[in-house]
Parts: C-alpha cells; sequence; structure tokens
C-alpha cells in the first residue's frame, strides 16, 4: 500500500510562495506537538481498525453468548437435575457464573494494565472456552455449578480488556459507531443461544442432551483465538505507556498504514507516563482529581446498573413460567424477547454519534424501566413478547454507551484497573440478584419485583447525571487530563 503523510497543512503548505513557506513551517511546528494519542484520535479508520473491531466482536459474542446461556437453559436443568425453582441449588446455579465473573473482573479485570491488551483478551478468551466445554460433561449439578463459576471467571475479565481495547485504538469521531458495532456482534450470540435452547432442550439421546450441546459450542471460543493471535496487534497507547517507545510507533505504524497515512517523525512527549505503573501508583492516580470522582460514580453505577439489564436476561424465563407456562413455551417467549439484544445494539450504532454519550445511558435506562415494568404487567402473550423486545432492545441501547463510555473516562494507565474494579461490582450484584429478586417474584408477584429494578435503575440514572463528564467527540487527552 503507498502510504501518504497525513497532510497537517493543507493546500497552501505545497505553494511555493513566502506565504505557503511560512504556512508549510506552521504545519511542521504544529506537527511537532502532536502526542501519539492525539494522532491515534484523528487518524482516518482502516483495514486494521476494522481487524481489532471485528475480533473483539466475535470474543464479546462468545462472553454474551455464556452470560444468557442459564437463563436459556435453566427450565430443562430443573427437570433434568429435579431443582426447586424456591431451592438454593437452582439459585445457586443461576449465581455461579456471575460469582465468578465479580472474581474474574476483580482480579483479572487490571491484567490488561500489566500484560498488554492482546494477551489479556485472548488469555481470558481460551479460560472460559476451556471451562465452558468442560462443563458439557458434568456429571451431577455440583460439577456444573463449578465449572459455571470458573467460566465466569474467564468472562469477567474479557469485557473491560475489550473495553480498554477498543477505546484505545479507535479514532475519537468514530469510537463510539465502531465500538457499538463490535458489540452487536457480539449480541447475535443472545438470540441464538435463545433459539438453540428451544431446539436443542428437548434432545435427549442417551446420555447426549440438548442443554450439554448448548454448552459445548462455548468452546469453540478457543478455536477462534487460534485463528487471530498472530495478527492481533497491541494497543499503541498501552506500549507506550508501559515506556515501550519503539514498539508503541511499530505499531502505529501499522495502523497508519491500513488507514493510508504516514506517521510523523517524532512526537511530542506530554500526554502519556512513559514507565508502567505499580498497582499502589494506579490506585493513587485513581484518587486524584478529577478520577476520585469519576471512579465513585463507576462504582455506584455498577452497583445498581445489574438489576435492570441482568435482572431481567437472567429472570425473564422464569417470570413467564411462574405465569403458568410450560417449559417450552416459556423459553420460546424469551428466545423471541431476546430478539431485541442485537436490534438495540444496531439502533446503538447511530444514537452513540448522534447523542451524548451520558444522555443516552440515561434515557436508555428509563425505558428499561419503563418497558419491564410492561412486561410484568402485561398477561396476553403477543404483549409479553412485545415489552420483552422493548425491553432488551432498550437494554443493549444502554449496555453499548455505558461501555463506550466508562472506557473513555480514564487515562491509559489505569483504564483496565479501574473499569475491572467498578464492573465486578454488577457482576457480584448479578449473582445476588436471584436471591434478591426470585424472593419477591414469589412473594409479591412480577410487578413487584420489576418494581424493585426500577429504583436501583433511578439511582443509577441521578448518580450518572450528577457526577459524569461529558465525552462524545472529544479526544482522549482532553477528556483525561495529565
Amino acid at each position: 500500500m503507498n502510504s501518504q503523510p497525513l497532510d497537517l497543512g493543507g493546500p497552501a503548505a505545497r505553494a511555493s510562495s513566502p506565504a505557503a513557506h511560512a504556512t508549510a513551517q506552521r504545519a511542521v511546528d504544529e506537527r511537532a506537538t502532536i502526542t501519539l494519542g492525539g494522532f491515534m484520535d484523528e487518524m482516518p479508520v482502516g483495514a486494521l481498525h476494522r481487524f481489532v473491531v471485528w475480533v473483539v466482536g466475535i470474543g464479546l459474542f462468545f462472553d454474551m453468548y455464556e452470560i444468557f446461556l442459564v437463563s436459556s437453559i435453566g427450565s430443562a436443568l430443573q427437570n433434568e437435575y429435579g431443582l426447586d425453582s424456591h431451592g438454593t441449588a437452582f439459585k445457586l446455579l443461576l449465581a455461579s457464573a456471575f460469582i465468578g465473573m465479580f472474581f474474574g473482573s476483580l482480579c483479572l479485570g487490571s491484567l490488561a494494565d500489566r500484560i498488554g491488551r492482546r494477551r489479556a483478551f485472548l488469555l481470558t478468551l481460551v479460560w472460559y472456552s476451556a471451562f465452558s466445554l468442560l462443563g458439557a460433561f458434568s456429571f451431577n449439578a455440583t460439577m456444573l455449578v463449578a465449572c459455571r463459576f470458573l467460566t465466569g471467571v474467564g468472562v469477567g475479565a474479557i469485557y473491560p480488556v475489550a473495553d480498554s481495547f477498543l477505546s484505545e485504538i479507535l479514532p475519537k469521531d468514530r469510537r463510539g459507531r465502531l465500538a457499538a458495532w463490535a458489540y452487536t456482534t457480539s449480541y447475535v450470540a443472545v438470540p441464538l443461544v435463545g433459539f438453540l435452547a428451544v431446539w436443542l432442550n428437548p434432545l435427549h439421546a442417551g446420555a447426549l442432551t440438548g442443554w450439554r450441546v448448548i454448552l459445548a459450542i462455548g468452546g469453540l471460543g478457543a478455536v477462534f483465538v487460534l485463528a487471530v493471535k498472530h495478527r492481533l496487534p497491541e494497543s499503541p497507547r498501552w506500549l507506550l505507556a508501559q515506556g515501550r517507545v519503539e514498539e508503541a510507533h511499530a505499531t502505529l505504524r501499522r495502523f497508519a498504514e491500513s488507514a493510508g497515512v504516514a506517521i510523523p517523525a517524532a512526537f511530542a512527549q506530554a500526554g502519556e507516563r512513559k514507565h508502567p505503573l505499580l498497582l499502589r501508583e494506579r490506585i493513587a492516580l485513581l484518587r486524584r482529581a478529577p478520577y476520585g470522582k469519576r471512579y465513585l460514580m463507576l462504582t455506584i453505577f455498577h452497583l445498581f446498573q445489574g438489576f435492570g439489564y441482568y435482572g431481567f436476561g437472567t429472570l425473564a424465563g422464569v417470570v413467564v413460567k411462574s405465569r403458568g407456562f410450560d417449559v417450552t413455551g416459556s423459553t420460546l417467549f424469551v428466545a423471541l424477547s431476546f430478539i431485541g439484544y442485537p436490534i438495540g445494539s444496531l439502533l446503538s450504532v447511530p444514537l452513540l454519534n448522534w447523542i451524548e454519550r451520558r444522555t443516552l445511558v440515561i434515557v436508555s435506562l428509563v425505558a428499561i424501566a419503563l418497558c419491564g415494568l410492561g412486561f410484568a404487567y402485561s398477561n396476553h402473550i403477543g404483549l409479553i413478547i412485545g415489552f420483552g423486545v422493548l425491553t432488551t432492545c432498550a437494554s443493549n441501547v444502554f449496555s453499548n454507551a455505558y461501555h463506550v463510555y466508562q472506557s473513555e473516562i480514564f487515562p491509559t494507565s489505569v483504564r483496565s484497573t479501574a473499569i475491572g474494579s467498578t464492573y465486578s461490582l454488577s457482576r457480584f450484584v448479578s449473582g445476588a440478584l436471584p436471591f434478591i429478586l426470585l424472593p419477591v417474584l414469589n412473594q409479591h408477584g412480577a410487578l413487584a419485583m420489576f418494581g424493585v429494578i426500577s429504583v436501583a435503575l433511578a439511582i443509577v440514572a441521578i448518580t450518572l447525571r450528577t457526577l459524569g463528564p461529558l465525552t462524545t467527540r472529544r479526544s482522549q487527552d482532553e477528556i483525561n487530563p495529565v
């Protein structure tokens, strides 16, 4: 590919007049003030950017597949192991993966700040693929709970890594839109696992049952890793933050060549740390202004956002079954409702560029609460499915918006640490949701359960509006002053 230098001087810089010479000199001076991060924010989108978006999207596909798997096969597992929906064993089965996600996000979420975005992404993908495959061979409920926990450890780490990866390599004007395409790719897994459950749950061929096949499909993630690992680049921002300047420039050159531009001969030194931060240094940075307030906001955010997103996704099938529908009927209704996940994700692609990210998160939270209450109040099959689709659609506008947003509000050196440690709270709460919401559902009904969810979402919206900064179409250096 014939690469052309990024023309910062414009046509006048190529003229031969004294004025043009002065303009060219100013362009050289301006170029000398460009940071590596600033160059990446202004770079056109190239083939390598799109490749990373595609790879991350496929990786997250398996992540979402695992998250929504148990809610889709939960009814079949009740019948397989004779589990009572009111009993502790069934609640543990629903919660086990989320508890594992808590530990994975908390303990491994910061891994990308230490070993790099690329290596952490590939490692977590292999981890949860291996334990998902092992879970397919579970001989009792105890082994399945253990495998779901260990699968969750890998799943919990991958989203903080993916958010950091995408935020750092994508130009500022296309960051939201392209990240939303990665998330949209992942959400195709949600209705897929729902319909796989409809088709495969009835399968019984000796020891081979449908739910085991569904679990085994999660092991395909490891095959995907082997296919892409050599071509996947590291984040140049992360390399620079580790003091690996030559590697950062070499990787940046790959991105620039794929976009048809050339990198400047030198970059300004401001804007990035030139050595890796120790854990205590990362914690100290997160306590400083403006990051202390942002970290507090994200902590409260993740303590309560799981009530809306995972509350519906995990318990929708139980809600429908509580209305008297059989296993096949309730699973089908949930699968149809899950169609809203990729639809909402697609809808977020233009919205993330048109609407300020913080505003979009708040509006989608309100929509989740209203549509969820409609789902809870409906008794007609058409209304149940309709409100289910609207709820899941709003859920993924919300999810895409906040994933992009949370990755923008911290600097490179602490980004994955900040996201992983706070995001772990949402996983912990999601693991506790069956123990919190199922008693409310069983004793007071679906309307009361979604009332609790709505209160939690109101807390999230108020906190975000009060403490969250604006980020849309702003550069990383502007959002995160050093």
